[in-house]
């Protein structure tokens, strides 16, 4: 008797700590993972390099997907925009509010779903948090669930967004990697595409703040430590 062949998910894959996490999740539940990153034009695309290394080593399918023609579309976002400067300090709605790419995960999942469709695949794992609620619309509950419902219309086949850890913090995903055994050097947050991670913008802020809660030093290299 052949071995039953696993189920197929897509996963969108940043390169950051959260989706990194949420990456092996699937590959430890038994799914062949299809992982999917984009080149929206995003300033730290430095974290696109970090996802193709890691794919490469795991021997995880994966695309990289350049989208950067949509940049002239979404602008106003220090994400996107060197005229904007990345802010620093707490991981807080009024601090980070300039980091917001207009519409950025609705546009990225409806592409992640396309492919799922393409793969006959019926899942598509995405890395949102509790923390982003409150700074990034498209990171709410609310959002995910809708879009659950606009796939399951839009499609044939249902296709279904699954974010582990929508209802958890950095901490929590922290924590569960570490349980996992998962190495976070592998892994690139901080909001600026530099040599060293600055240590000052919220995402780098919000990562520093995970791992002093847990004791350990963060393995990633930053210019102020």
């Amino acid at each position: 008797m052949e071995p039953k062949a696993k189920p197929k998910a897509v996963v969108i894959y940043s390169g950051g700590m959260d989706s990194y996490t949420v990456l092996h999740l699937a590959l430890q539940q038994g799914y062949k993972v299809y992982a999917v990153s984009f080149n929206y034009g995003q300033r730290h695309s430095k974290e696109l390099d970090v996802a193709v290394k890691v794919c490469a080593d795991l021997g995880v399918s994966h695309k990289l997907v350049d989208i950067t023609a949509i940049n002239q579309l979404l602008q106003g976002s220090s994400l996107t925009s060197t005229e904007i400067d990345i802010p620093t300090g707490e991981y807080e709605e009024d601090n980070m509010k300039s980091t917001v790419v207009p519409n950025r995960n609705m546009i990225l999942l409806s592409l992640a779903i396309g492919y799922a469709v393409s793969l006959g695949s019926t899942e598509v794992f995405y890395g949102a948090h509790s923390g982003d609620h409150d700074i990034y619309p498209d990171c709410r509950p609310e959002f995910v669930d809708a879009m659950n419902i606009v796939s399951s219309i839009a499609n044939y086949d249902d296709v279904q967004i699954i974010s582990p850890f929508l209802h958890q913090t950095k901490l929590t995903i922290l924590e569960v990697g570490l349980n996992m055994g998962l190495d976070y050097g592998q892994t690139w947050t901080c909001y600026l595409g530099q040599e060293k991670a600055c240590g000052k913008c919220g995402s780098c802020v919000e990562r520093l703040e995970a791992f002093a809660k847990v004791g350990l030093t963060d393995p990633v290299r930053y210019e102020t430590l």
